[in-house]
């Protein structure tokens, strides 16, 4: 008997995994990573078919941020060279929408850098996303930091759709990571969310020296959190960032996160984001056997592979980009 196709019929009856099934699938063999996946198939398929949903980053602010996440180029603790900026003007967020749109990509998402956004531009945000979903009714999903709850219900009543903050990490290797803010302060961001009634998008970064169990519990905490959204990034290591040179991974254990976060979230949108063109390399297509949305294009301050490749991928696969149209029709 396949023991993970057991386990995904577990979850399809809706009984959770217990911890020691969790770290199992981390722990699975090598040679049985198809047969994980397969189970994971079984899970992703009975919730999304063959859909994939697409993402696309504008970063409407880059750098100039005041936090000192060890991850991150932009920083200030980082010496990592980018491109800093204010955030962009709303004709520049309008020409990225039209490029999603064309692209056919269902949610755009506006990131910008720092602790959180200033009422200027929340105002600048909402002007720029209004005009948006009039012109191309795009999902729109916004990454702005930190909100305060009269800043979460503007972005609200102005059509945003989505807001993602990430956790990042587990709450015991939060420390270890950053301390300009705390674990809950992410955590109480993303409630805020779910109060202002937008959709809460929230995930990880995998490869910061955390253990498997910090694996498993970030698993956990967000299907805790309830995230209708789930982006798993692996840490792609930037040179002047305190994580530098730092490389955990390897793809057969990346696709072993996927298929755990899909068992313990099997309803939710697993996202395949940053450093998959590093982590995952050859194996990115199989991660689309447990996930079920992907970032095209480039991120924050690292290049994508080109679009050109995702769209022979998909296809290649025999999976089908979720339009629009479908993706308007749902929340998640």
């Amino acid at each position: 008997m396949n023991k993970w196709m057991d386990l995904a019929d577990k979850v399809l009856e809706g009984r959770g995994i217990s911890n020691e099934e969790a770290l199992s699938i981390l722990d699975c063999p090598d040679d049985d990573v198809l047969l994980l996946m397969h189970a994971s198939f079984k899970i992703r398929k009975r919730y999304y078919g063959k859909k994939v949903k697409l993402n696309m980053i504008m970063n409407a602010k880059s750098g100039l941020c005041p936090e000192n996440c060890g991850y991150c180029s932009q920083s200030s603790i980082s010496s990592a060279p980018v491109n800093t900026y204010r955030m962009v003007d709303k004709d520049t967020l309008l020409a990225g929408a039209k490029r999603a749109y064309d692209l056919n990509v269902g949610t755009y998402c506006i990131v910008a850098s720092g602790r959180g956004p200033s009422n200027k531009e929340v105002d600048h945000v909402v002007e720029a996303v209004k005009e948006i979903k009039d012109t191309y009714g795009l999902k729109v999903c916004a990454c702005l930091g930190i909100l305060k709850p009269e800043q979460a219900s503007r972005l609200k009543e102005a059509g945003v759709d989505r807001y993602n903050h990430n956790i990042n990490t587990s709450a015991n290797n939060h420390a270890n990571i950053t301390t300009s803010h705390t674990y809950d302060d992410r955590v109480n961001t993303v409630e805020m969310v779910k109060e202002s009634g937008m959709s809460p998008c929230s995930g990880v970064i995998v490869g910061m020296r955390e253990t498997r169990q910090d694996v498993v519990d970030m698993a956990n905490s967000l299907k805790a959190i309830d995230a209708d959204s789930i982006p798993i990034n692996y840490l792609h290591a930037i040179d002047g960032t305190p994580l530098e040179g730092v490389k955990e991974l390897n793809p057969l254990y990346c696709l072993k996160v996927l298929a755990l976060f899909r068992f313990i979230n099997p309803t939710k949108e697993i996202r395949i984001s940053g450093g998959r063109e590093v982590n995952l390399r050859s194996l990115q297509p199989m991660g689309l056997y447990a996930a079920n949305s992907v970032f095209v294009g480039d991120y924050l301050t690292t290049a994508g592979q080109e679009e050109t490749d995702d769209y022979k991928m998909l296809r290649d696969l025999g999976f089908e980009v979720e339009t629009v149209d479908e993706m308007n029709s749902s929340l998640v």
